[in-house]
């Protein structure tokens, strides 16, 4: 089985098991404090990356981590079941697909949008509360700036794009002027 597709299975029965025992949202920011935790120190990061190092004194490690961060019981077990497993690398992809899969559990929708100018606060509030109504679900708004749309707005919403654009639709008029004459 591919390392996503191992990832894939960990982060589900973890969602599985927070939400009946625990708080999953908890869950995330502790599992996204280990992952920065390991980032953050490159040290620490070889250490729990080298094979050469036994499963056993890595699960030593994450446990000493684990008694300061202290984080939910199912994210703790967790851990040190992938430290004992020596799989400990699957961690940066198990957070990733825990929050893809607790976002659909929570049906959230994350909505990337595109402008050629910074939208102010309230617009994108605005914006967020137009894509909860069409969809149905709560929306997340991420917000990225592009001088090269020219004006407009273009919105991605998962594999869906929505795009408003002036580029795009000087392109239309391109293509339609040039097929006809």
């Amino acid at each position: 089985m591919s390392m996503r597709g191992s990832a894939a299975r960990y982060a589900r029965a973890l969602l599985d098991v927070t939400i009946t025992e625990s708080d999953p949202v908890a869950a995330e920011s502790d599992l996204a404090a280990f992952v920065d935790l390991v980032q953050g120190h490159p040290d620490l990061q070889r250490t729990l990356a080298n094979p050469v190092v036994s499963a056993t004194a890595k699960r030593a490690v994450v446990q000493q981590l684990l008694e300061r961060s202290q984080p939910v019981a199912p994210v703790g077990k967790l851990l040190l079941l992938l430290a004992s497993r020596g799989r400990l690398e699957l961690v940066r992809d198990v957070l990733d697909i825990y929050r893809e899969r607790l976002m659909e559990h929570r049906q959230v929708i994350q909505a990337e949008v595109t402008t050629a100018a910074p939208l102010a606060p309230e617009r994108v509030s605005e914006l967020q509360q137009r894509l909860a109504k069409i969809t149905g679900r709560a929306v997340t708004v991420t917000t990225k700036v592009d001088q090269a749309i020219i004006g407009g707005i273009v919105t991605r919403i998962g594999g869906t794009v929505y795009d408003g654009s002036v580029a795009t639709q000087l392109a239309k008029v391109r293509d339609t002027l040039t097929e006809r004459f």
